[in-house]
This record gives structure tokens, sequence and C-alpha cells, in this order.
């Protein structure tokens, strides 16, 4: 098991950036992928962003390329998701993912298969 644990979340106006954290622990050596969902009130829980534990490619949804920038600390196990000039469109809980399989790619997705979630941290964007 990997347990996963967000911080740095909170309430924000537009356009000040903010950076989420996300420590992984446990059996962290069988993790192939980390990555970022949200979830907006209404709306389904959608990807954001993920990283290759093995090469470092990262891997985006295309409507945040160049303003989300996600990053990784392997010493530390973490990850983080930078945020930049985030908009109130971007409120939502962020998730920190897991993933410990690959999957055959298919145009639209990422190739992991994410197994483990953490709570979830919530971040609001005020215009």
């Amino acid at each position: 098991q990997v347990a996963l644990v967000e911080s740095g979340g909170g309430l924000v106006q537009t356009g000040i950036s903010l950076r989420l954290s996300c420590a992984a622990s446990g059996r962290t050596f069988s993790m192939v992928a980390m990555g970022w969902f949200r979830q907006a009130p209404g709306k389904e829980r959608e990807f954001v962003a993920a990283v290759d534990w093995s090469d470092s490619s990262t891997y985006y949804l295309d409507s945040l390329k160049g303003r989300f920038t996600i990053s990784r600390d392997n010493a530390k196990n973490t990850v983080y998701l930078q945020m930049n000039s985030p908009k109130p469109e971007d409120t939502a809980v962020y998730y920190c993912a897991a993933a410990a399989r690959r999957r055959a790619v298919v145009a639209g997705t990422v190739p992991f298969k994410f197994d483990y979630w953490g709570q979830g941290t919530q971040v609001t964007v005020s215009s």
C-alpha cells in the first residue's frame, strides 16, 4: 500500500501562485508515476498532471499547459503542483494519486493506472 498526504491548498486570489505538495509513504518503491486530479462542485473528477517516476516525463491536461507545472523530489517521495495564474475555474478539490502499474497508451489518456489516492485538498480561487 501507498499512503498519500496532500498539503498546500487554501484560498487564493486570482493570479496569486499556489503550490500543492503530496508526500508518499509505504510501498513507494512500487510506484511508477504520481499525479494530480481535481474535482469541481457538480463535475466529474478530471486529470490535471502526472510525472513518470522513471524518467520524469510529464503529462498535462491540455488546457493547463503553461500555467501548471508538476515536479517531483525522488528523495522525499514527494510530488508538487505549481499553480501559476490561478483562475476561479481552477477552484476544486485537488487529489494526489500514485500509480503502481502502467497501461497501454490510448489517445487522450495517460499510460498509468492510478491505484492510490490522497484525501484531497481544497483550492479556492477568488476573483
